[in-house]
Order: structure tokens, then sequence, then C-alpha cells
């Protein structure tokens, strides 16, 4: 692509690359431009316009926009996605569903790398998405770009983006209360979780309520309805070896990961009993503001596999405390609460 200043009589099918403001009416950068356009111009005293001219080799922004955009999401609604119109070299990609975003960052980082003209710019990994939120945008920034070099970013972006669904549809939440602090069914806390779940599509199929013991949550787990198991206890977890992890090892399960480099959020911890997750919340989850517990509940109720070391590389970017504002809003409300 040429980009510069040139005369009027040669600027007939190029690009015009700065608007400009005519007596009546205006020319927007982007246009094409046209005799009548030549000859608006030149009514208007101009005798040069900046223009690009496209090389025959060069693909236009909108198709480049669009082929791009098409290799990332070759099917939308397999991976839960809404491929947009392309305008001004940008195609906007949406989530169609609840879940969490899956990103192949490595084939991310192949295709920037391409052309710096050939951009795209997306949400976090596992950032939890809803329908209509913004998951990609891509960007051509020139006017137009080098077959070769689109080819190549196309083939570095194959399925590189989609939108995770959730897999588990219901849960059943423990709640532990200690003498003289009685836990009513409307607690806060219990509101909490539920707004999280529902963000995500997920019935709270009970809510138990019981003492802060090891025998009682253990009795509670035995028959919990849900594919998820939560448990949020009165007095904070401090050791793998406290009263609701014992409880989980008890109703013969084991405990993955106790701790977690998020704050806040640290005092979680993740087991499983049976095919079924079990995750101890941290006491922040008795807020709707984003926690550690978010990043786990959201990946495990979509399937996506948490380890020890997944929960050990959230440190970076884990001091949710000094992030100013965090909203997440979803039709209208914090999705979160």
């Amino acid at each position: 692509m040429r980009f510069g200043p040139v005369p009027l009589h040669e600027a007939e099918g190029t690009v015009l690359a700065h608007s400009v403001q005519l007596d009546k009416g205006r020319l927007r950068k982007g246009r094409v431009l046209s005799r009548d356009d030549i000859a608006r111009l030149a009514a208007n005293g101009l005798t040069r316009v900046t223009v690009a001219r496209l090389d025959p080799s060069d693909i236009e922004e909108n198709d480049a926009a669009r082929r791009l955009a098409a290799a990332l999401v070759p099917d939308p609604a397999v991976a839960g996605l809404e491929v947009q119109e392309a305008f001004t070299g940008r195609v906007n990609i949406r989530a169609t569903r609840p879940g969490v975003v899956g990103i192949d960052v490595a084939a991310v980082e192949a295709l920037n790398a391409v052309d710096p003209m050939i951009t795209l710019a997306t949400v976090p990994r596992w950032q939890r998405a809803w329908p209509g939120m913004m998951v990609g945008t891509v960007k051509i920034i020139a006017y137009g770009v080098g077959e070769d070099a689109l080819t190549r970013a196309e083939n570095a972006a194959r399925n590189a983006l989609s939108v995770r669904p959730v897999e588990l549809q219901s849960a059943g939440l423990i709640v532990t209360e200690v003498p003289g602090d009685p836990v009513s069914p409307e607690d806060k806390g219990i509101r909490a979780v539920a707004g999280r779940l529902e963000a995500l599509g997920i019935s709270l199929e009970t809510v138990r309520i019981v003492a802060h013991e090891t025998g009682a949550i253990t009795e509670a787990l035995t028959d919990l309805p849900g594919a998820l198991k939560l448990i949020l206890t009165a007095s904070a977890t401090s050791d793998i070896h406290d009263v609701a992890p014992s409880a989980v090892v008890a109703a013969g399960g084991r405990i993955t990961r106790f701790g977690m480099p998020v704050d806040p959020g640290n005092l979680l911890f993740l087991g499983q009993i049976g095919a079924a997750p079990v995750i101890g919340l941290p006491g922040c989850a008795r807020s709707p503001a984003l926690n550690g517990a978010d990043w786990v509940l959201e990946r495990v109720a979509c399937g996506v596999p948490v380890s020890a070391a997944d929960i050990s590389a959230m440190g970076v970017g884990g001091l949710l405390k000094e992030i100013p504002t965090r909203p997440q809003p979803r039709a209208g409300r914090n999705p979160n609460g």
C-alpha cells in the first residue's frame, strides 16, 4: 500500500486517508473516492488530497478483517460466538452464551506477530462470558494489508477463540454456623453465592445450614444434591486439616489444593468427592465483588480442569484489592450479585 498526498486528477479510486470538511457536507476518511467526490473537492479549492493506494496484492481493510475473524471463529454456533459486521477495518466478536472464554494464547501471539497492521485484542483467558459480551476485536490498522501477511495471520489464528459453555448445571451449598451466631437463609453470603451461580445459569438445588463441625459437614456432604458442592464456613479455613477440608476427606473425597495466590481469596480449597468437584469458599465470597473463588468456580463449572499448578499460576494479576473498579455488567446488574 502506498500512502501520501496526490494531485486530484490521480485520486479517483483511492482511499481517502483523512476526513475533509467541505462547504456542503463532509467526506470521511476510508471513503473510496469517486469522480463526483473529486469534483466536489476541486469545487472547494483543493488541488491535492492525502490518500492510500492499494497494490494489486493488497486486501482492503474490511475484507481483511472479515477473513481474519472467519479464521478465528470458523463455526460461530459451535464456538458460542457471534462474528459481527466489519466496519473501518474492525470486526467485533461477542459471546452468545454464558461460560468462560477459551483462548489459544500461542495462536493469538503468533497472529499479532505477523504484521503490525493486523491485530487481535481479547479479554483475558478464562474470563467469564455472558451473552452479548465482547470477547475480542479484530482491527486492521492500515487501509489494506498484503495478501501474504493476511494468509499467514489466518493460518496462525485458526479456531483460537471460543466460549466454553457451563457443564455443571446444578449445585448444593453447605453453610456452617457457630453458637451465638445463627445463619439465616437470607444471609448475604448465601445471596452472593446464589448470584454467582445464577450468572452462570446454575441452579442452586439446596442450602444446608449446619454446625461448624467436621461431623455435621460430613453428614451434609454425603447426600448433598447438585453436580457441584460448595462449602461456606462461619470461620475461615486456616489449614488443610481444618474442619471443612477434613469433612471432605471423611465423606470419601480428597483435597487437591488448599490456598491460592489471589487476594482476596487466599483461603479457598478445592477438592473432589467422586465425580463432583468441591469448592471450599473463602470468606470474601460473602461479597459480590470479584475474588479468587470466582476464577476457580467459573472454570470448574465450565469443565475446565483446575490443577494445583493452575491455581499457583493465578498469582500474576491476582492482587485484586488494588484494582480500582471491577464492573462486570450483565443485563443492567452486576453478574456477581
